[in-house]
């Protein structure tokens, strides 16, 4: 049941996405509108105009929208047949309205809804408010600027979309507008830039990141610390290829479910081929090859390795979406009677791990949605037996879970983990997915204590998902400042004069030899800047070195945001930081 103050926020919202539009036509007579949708915290609109918009021009169109709520203009409802509608559009020059009464009129649609306000009219299905009134003058806020393909796809026209954000009171949009400048100090892409970690080519394409040295270490020390964990557990490494035969998806089921986001390729001989969106049916063929008896079991596989998954344009984002990413995929092959302490291992492994960045996970239980029935693999009892374990095991932990219908996976329900970052903000991360399906399609067995041939379950898990996601959501965590084990740099040495390179090279190579990573700033420049420069790459300690610590064993630390700095030897130091490391601080 909603919440009647959230139905009315969503309506007061939408109807600030018609009083934008109705700004911009009259800032604009010749604009062509989009869409006009409520997103989370607010709204946008789309619009074809005849110049660029520039961020002066929001505070301009606020005032116009001020005016319209001033004149306490009412929200009129009609219903017209689409064919009208239709000719209405194409009167007032509207040709993104009447593609979609097109497309409405293709899916038998006889009668569409207009909403007006004032003069302003648009193909809307509602609800609004019933009046401007009704909407606080102070609430509300336009944010920014973007561009987005007419209807998410870069085969068509790039529209310029206006964001806002809007609330029942002027103190929840004083309080939103706070996090949101913080939210764009810790953005990703900003910060990856920065501090150097990853960049995007032009010529190498959207959604296709590249990773400097500073961004590969993060990566590795990521995979390598999940290794461990699996590795501890009893999980192997495998490793499959990045293209594969049309054949291998059509048997597992991704080609007819997913073929819309599949990277396709034909070789010379006219084989078809994909670049693979997923690795579960490789893993599958490894298992394949031989026979297991129920001794054997349960077999883990797992590796880290890219998927391709062909990604619209429009719904590409810095790291945190894209076309290449890596995922740390594992695969559990086991009998129904281990299903149980198998899901709990692995349920142990992503505590542990996300303990390590001090996230709170929240649990969610995604089921199969039993109205789109079409959407998913296998049967409606698979199903059920596959949910039930699932409840079961959840309930067995003791967690507080959600539900989640219609989120499970293609082929099997999943336990998702939900983390809230240093912001407040939910991020889905890893996963765990129940699978009875592949091994029906596969016809994958082993031999039971009664020397039968006894159907496996698999299950799938990530532990980060998406690598390339999981470290925007890191960055934006920490706001680029990472732990001392994860960090690129973890000792910045800046000696006072150039006198002092030779003795402060010294030390340098001493920090080598223990495992430490360090950058010597050994240029020609003042102190100060070496400072400021060191600080702007969040390095977490940083060594002034001049005549005392050229003479001594004695060090003074400035530690990452301490404006204290404080006395230690080197030996003391060496140890402190490797006890982080290995502490993962």
């Amino acid at each position: 049941m909603s919440h009647p103050l959230s139905d009315k926020l969503e309506s007061m919202r939408h109807s600030l996405a018609h009083l934008l539009a109705s700004a911009v036509l009259e800032m604009f007579p010749e604009a062509k509108l989009g869409i006009g949708p409520v997103i989370e915290d607010g709204f946008y609109y789309d619009f074809e105009l005849p110049r660029t918009l520039m961020p002066e021009d929001l505070p301009l169109l606020e005032q116009k929208m001020k005016e319209i709520i001033r004149a306490n203009v009412s929200f009129l409802r009609e219903e017209m047949p689409a064919e009208e509608a239709l000719k209405l559009f194409e009167k007032i020059k509207q040709p993104y309205k009447t593609e979609l009464i097109n497309d409405l009129q293709v899916e038998n649609t006889k009668t569409v809804s207009l909403y007006k306000t004032g003069p302003f009219v648009d193909l809307c299905r509602g609800p609004h408010i019933q009046t401007t009134k009704e909407i606080p003058s102070d609430s509300f806020k336009l944010t920014k600027i973007a561009g987005a393909y007419w209807k998410g796809s870069e085969k068509n026209k790039m529209l310029q979309r206006v964001y806002g954000v809007a609330f029942a009171q002027k103190s929840e949009l004083k309080e939103y507008l706070e996090k949101l400048a913080e939210a764009e100090k810790r953005d990703h892409r900003k910060l990856g830039k920065e501090l150097d970690l990853f960049i995007t080519s032009e010529l190498v394409g959207a959604g296709l990141p590249l990773w400097t040295p500073k961004g590969a270490l993060i990566r590795n020390l990521l995979d390598e610390y999940v290794w461990k964990l699996r590795e501890a557990c009893g999980f192997q490494k495998v490793s499959i290829p990045h293209i594969t035969r049309k054949e291998l998806y059509e048997k597992s089921g991704h080609w007819q479910k997913f073929s819309d986001e599949l990277f396709k390729i034909k070789s010379r001989e006219g084989h078809e081929f994909a670049l693979k969106p997923m690795s579960c049916p490789h893993h599958i063929q490894i298992f394949d090859r031989k026979l297991y008896s129920f001794r054997d079991l349960p077999v883990r596989y797992c590796e880290t390795t890219m998927v391709y998954r062909d990604e619209q344009s429009g719904e590409l984002g810095g790291i945190s979406r894209v076309r290449g990413m890596t995922q740390d995929d594992s695969h559990v092959f086991c009998s129904k009677d281990q299903i149980e302490k198998e899901v709990l291992m692995i349920w142990d492994i992503i505590k542990k791990f996300y303990s390590t960045f001090k996230f709170d996970l929240r649990v969610r239980l995604s089921l199969h949605d039993p109205k789109n029935f079409e959407k998913y693999l296998g049967t409606p009892e698979i199903w059920k037996t596959a949910e039930g374990s699932l409840q079961s095991i959840a309930k067995h932990r003791s967690a507080e879970f959600e539900i989640g219908i219609g989120e499970a996976a293609l082929y099997g329900p999943k336990i998702d983990f939900i983390a809230k970052d240093s912001l407040g903000r939910d991020w889905q991360v890893a996963t765990i997915q129940l699978d009875f399906n592949q091994p029906e399609r596969f016809d994958l067995n082993f031999i039971n204590q009664k020397g039968q041939k006894e159907r496996v379950v698999m299950i799938h898990c990530a532990i980060m998902g998406s690598l390339e996601r999981f470290i925007s959501v890191l960055i934006e965590h920490y706001t680029g400042a990472f732990p001392v084990w994860l960090s690129p740099i973890q000792v910045a040495i800046l000696p006072v004069t150039t006198k002092h390179n030779a003795k402060a090279k010294q030390l340098a190579k001493i920090f080598e030899q223990e495992n430490i990573r360090v950058f010597l700033d050994d240029a020609k420049e003042s102190v100060g800047k070496k400072i400021r420069a060191a600080s702007f790459q969040k390095i977490p300690y940083m060594i002034v070195f001049g005549d005392k610590e050229a003479k001594s064993n004695n060090l003074f630390i400035k530690e990452r945001g301490k404006e204290k700095v404080s006395k230690t030897t080197r030996k003391a130091f060496i140890e402190k930081i490797k006890k982080e490391i290995e502490k993962k601080k």
